[in-house]
């Protein structure tokens, strides 16, 4: 086991420790410019998908809006609670920043995966999609880049679908024994149960079960944090000061000063927000959509809610308190917001805050379970091993909430995540030209006074695409 860990660990420093978040940002920025700032041109088209199902009637498909709430339930969850905490404390208030600049220029990573994601989607017997990077790759490099695919896939399962749930079973335990005093068995079997019934409903399920959990989650937060900001509102503007002056190092507030201002807040922010990680195009896959850049740019919307707007409500809610003392003893992330919003509202807000983190965990292990479902079905078509994922999974829910220690055998999330996302980061970089080529397509159709663009896979036969997947194409309306 120790061989394990020593091994685990240099991947992650070769990853994470040296090459992943430069690479991260470099391409990043590469695509805005490239693209022409196209996540801020596309800006105003976002907000249309919260107010309709915007692409579809058919109740039979997955609409753009519920796969928007699919991934934002994914990527809203620790990270948006305990880790904005960790990087204020480890980068200073000037770390929030970053956080900010990370997910501006992450917007277009997301928006360039999801789109190859949607291009290369393929129609499933009972009519559904599946797509993801596996199957872009496959599609858009070519088969003999299969190895690759399937190296993304194995660590998409590890890190997600078994890690990263094992993480969330731990934290929804922990908090109700902490807060409630409900012993961890009983917290697990709870999940376990609720776990079993969303996985196997399906996506339609998964989908119909986030439309209504990821509003309550999202608007319950966000008007705690308001009621916070509203208390405090005279002291806002020092604390935007404070935010701006400690991210360019005019005002050092802990040790590292700017450095660890960037450091922190980059990091905190990609795995907040997935942006480039290849984790939510497998779910921006499944909308019905009339142009692949449509679920783009409806992803890069699940990134500016994500960090923009949740992220934001936590560090509001910690710096506009008196709790956190830059320099002084370090208090764990949680602890830290959970006593910052003590001291705003009342001892009530820890319930309330318990009840935020169940919602967070349990949104992020549906979400956990379809990524691990998608790579599984691109690896094997055997039912068999969809039931023994599901079994497995909930297997490793209750694991990790009833034994608070057990959660170190899944230290391998956080290296396998890396290789992931460099798997991932290659296969965009290399398939740019053709997002940049659907980004034109939609920019013309758009200049030309067209409200919602369409996908002619017709005027794309270069492209390894399904025709099925586009029923909107003029030639299928024609032909239906």
């Amino acid at each position: 086991m120790q061989f394990l860990d020593s091994v685990f660990t240099v991947i992650n420093d070769l990853t994470w420790g040296f090459a992943l978040v430069p690479f991260l940002v470099v391409l990043g920025i590469f695509f805005t410019l490239a693209s022409g700032f196209v996540q801020f041109r596309f800006f105003g088209r976002m907000f249309g998908v919260l107010s309709s199902q915007d692409e579809t009637d058919d109740p039979t498909k997955i609409s753009a809006r519920e796969a928007l709430l699919i991934s934002v339930g994914g990527r809203v969850g620790g990270g948006n609670i305990a880790g904005v905490a960790v990087a204020i404390t480890a980068g200073g208030p000037g770390a929030v920043f970053w956080m900010w600049a990370i997910a501006l220029i992450g917007m277009c990573s997301a928006l360039v995966e999801s789109t190859l994601a949607q291009l290369y989607k393929r129609t499933e017997p009972d009519g559904d999609y599946r797509g993801g990077p596996a199957r872009a790759i496959i599609h858009g490099l070519g088969e003999s880049y299969r190895w690759l695919a399937v190296i993304y896939a194995i660590c998409l399962i590890a890190s997600f679908a078994i890690g990263f749930n094992a993480f969330q079973g731990n934290t929804v335990a922990g908090a109700a024994q902490d807060s409630l005093g409900v012993p961890r068995v009983w917290t697990a079997v709870f999940l376990v149960a609720a776990t079993g019934f969303i996985v196997y409903g399906g996506i339609h399920r998964i989908a119909r079960a986030a439309d209504i959990i990821i509003p309550i989650m999202a608007l319950g937060y966000l008007g705690m944090a308001l009621l916070v900001i509203v208390l405090n509102i005279a002291e806002l503007p020092a604390v935007l000061v404070d935010i701006f002056a400690n991210a360019f190092g005019f005002r050092e507030a802990v040790a590292g000063g700017m450095g660890a201002a960037i450091s922190n807040g980059l990091r905190r922010g990609l795995f907040s927000n997935e942006a480039g990680l290849g984790s939510a195009p497998n779910v921006a896959a499944t909308a019905y959509v009339r142009h692949p850049v449509s679920q783009g740019i409806t992803q890069a919307f699940s990134v500016f809610i994500d960090t923009i707007v949740i992220c934001s409500c936590t560090a509001f809610v910690i710096l506009l308190g008196d709790v956190y003392q830059p320099g002084a003893e370090e208090i764990d992330g949680v602890a830290l917001t959970q006593q910052s919003m003590v001291s705003h509202v009342g001892a009530w807000s820890q319930y309330f805050l318990t009840g935020a983190v169940f919602l967070f965990a349990f949104s992020s292990i549906m979400y956990n379970y379809y990524l691990g479902e998608n790579a599984l079905t691109f690896m094997t078509g055997q039912p068999v091993a969809l039931h023994i994922l599901r079994i497995a999974i909930m297997g490793i829910v209750f694991l990790g909430a009833t034994a608070p220690g057990a959660t170190a055998v899944f230290s391998f999330s956080d290296p396998m995540m890396g290789i992931l996302a460099l798997v991932n980061l290659l296969a965009i970089a290399m398939m740019f030209p053709i997002a940049m080529r659907l980004i034109d397509d939609f920019r013309s159709q758009v200049n030309a006074g067209v409200k919602k663009p369409v996908f002619d896979p017709a005027k794309f036969p270069d492209l390894d695409t399904d025709p099925t997947a586009w029923p909107d194409a003029p030639g299928r309306r024609t032909a239906d």
